[in-house]
């Protein structure tokens, strides 16, 4: 259902304006074109799927015609496809700030968590707990626990505010913590830096799920003295749906990892057959099982978007969209029963903005059938997600009004359905 547009108000006026003069010095806006976005389809819902790189169809054409249906097995020699997780892995490396040699892709966000989360608590064998984050998206919970129950270990769950007082009194039992920089719900973001010097002071490892950062923000892993991250390929990466995710390891755990998935891929010798498993040297250790190489190549293709582009000129401009919509929120959806759950303060937001409203599934289709595609997550929350690579202010502005729109008429059914996906 639909309402028809309210007539345009001054608030309104002075936005478009600010919208206008924000796009037209964007430097960033000929990127948009990297990007197969549908017409009149305002996308924000890359933090759960990226759109359609246009890099992509022609790479997977190539793959499946020539490399596979014409090259055969001779691909995983000719055509690189042996070394794919590792040259992946090395330009999702660059991305988070990673040196080479350090980041492998190849097998989905939780074979990833699981493995990290494993490896890492084996590498503090004398400790006995794993912390991790109350509100952490639900595998990155599931995994702690399954890790924790395997090797006999206490999870502690303390929200990232009062890691570092929790440490302060009982870090010298704490094995490996587990965090995402970026609130999967709120958009609120957290201080890598703070939080990782924390537990490091006192003994643990650090692991951070960079799912909701990677390609959205500079995240320096190598600066930060991270020890491991995971993260997907799906989201502002834009590899497609279910594109495989990445492991980083710090080089100075390289000779001790051991990961509880030794599969042939992570073999010294992979093709000697040999009775037992002897691990391979650097982060090729990490590799586990034959990689889902369309994917892994249609993901390779993806990431050629951020060819060129400084992430701190991304960072810039996700802060301007971001501020903008939550402007956008304060004159427009505010005083229609909107509330803000975003922090304003900058230095404390990722690249969303969430809205809080009872009837926040009915708004999101309805949003979803004008041409907005938003999402929510329970029980509450609307979820606006921008990628400096192709959002513009006007988008924004749009969504705003149209949920000013639809709220003021009530041109929603707020009875509940049957939720999509929610990664």
């Amino acid at each position: 259902m639909t309402t028809a547009p309210t007539a345009p108000t001054a608030a309104h006026a002075s936005l478009a304006e600010l919208a206008a003069r924000l796009d037209a010095e964007d430097t960033l806006a000929p990127l948009r074109d990297r990007f197969l976005l549908p017409p009149d389809v305002v996308y924000l819902d890359g933090n759960s799927l990226g759109p359609l790189p246009a890099a992509v169809p022609p790479v997977l054409t190539d793959v499946v015609a020539r490399q596979w249906g014409t090259d055969l097995i001779t691909s995983w020699n000719d055509n690189g496809w042996w070394q794919a997780p590792l040259r992946v892995g090395d330009t999702i490396g660059a991305l988070i700030g990673a040196a080479a040699g350090q980041t492998v892709a190849g097998d989905s966000t939780t074979v990833q968590l699981f493995t990290a989360l494993d490896a890492a608590a084996a590498l503090r064998p004398d400790r006995t707990l794993l912390v991790t984050d109350p509100d952490h998206f639900p595998t990155d919970r599931y995994a702690a626990d399954a890790v924790a129950a395997r090797r006999g270990l206490d999870v502690r769950r303390v929200p990232p505010a009062d890691l570092p007082r929790f440490l302060r009194a009982e870090g010298d039992r704490v094995a490996v913590v587990s965090y995402s920089p970026v609130d999967f719900r709120t958009g609120e973001l957290y201080d890598m830096r703070a939080l990782t010097r924390a537990a490091h002071r006192a003994g643990a490892l650090v692991l951070w799920d960079l799912c909701h950062a990677a390609g959205a923000l500079p995240v320096e892993v190598d600066a930060l003295d991270v020890d491991l991250a995971v993260g997907c390929g799906y989201k502002f990466l834009s590899g497609g749906p279910g594109a495989p995710a990445y492991l980083y390891v710090a080089r100075r755990h390289h000779a001790a990892l051991r990961t509880p998935l030794p599969g042939w891929n992570g073999h010294a010798d992979p093709f000697g057959l040999r009775r037992d498993y002897e691990p391979a040297p650097g982060i090729a250790r990490a590799r586990i099982g034959t990689p889902p190489i369309l994917s892994l190549l249609a993901l390779e293709a993806a990431l050629t978007a951020y060819d060129g582009v400084d992430l701190a000129e991304v960072r810039a401009k996700s802060l301007s969209l971001t501020g903008f919509f939550l402007r956008c929120a304060d004159e427009l959806l505010t005083p229609a029963g909107f509330t803000p759950v975003t922090p304003a303060d900058p230095d404390r937001r990722g690249s969303q903005v969430s809205l809080r409203h009872p009837h926040a599934r009915a708004l999101t289709r309805a949003l979803a059938d004008r041409g907005v595609i938003a999402d929510m997550r329970a029980p509450d929350l609307l979820r606006f997600g921008v990628n400096a690579l192709y959002t513009t202010h006007q988008e924004l502005l749009t969504a705003a009004q149209r949920l000013h729109d639809i709220a003021a008429g009530s041109a929603y059914d707020p009875a509940p359905r049957t939720s999509g996906p929610v990664t």
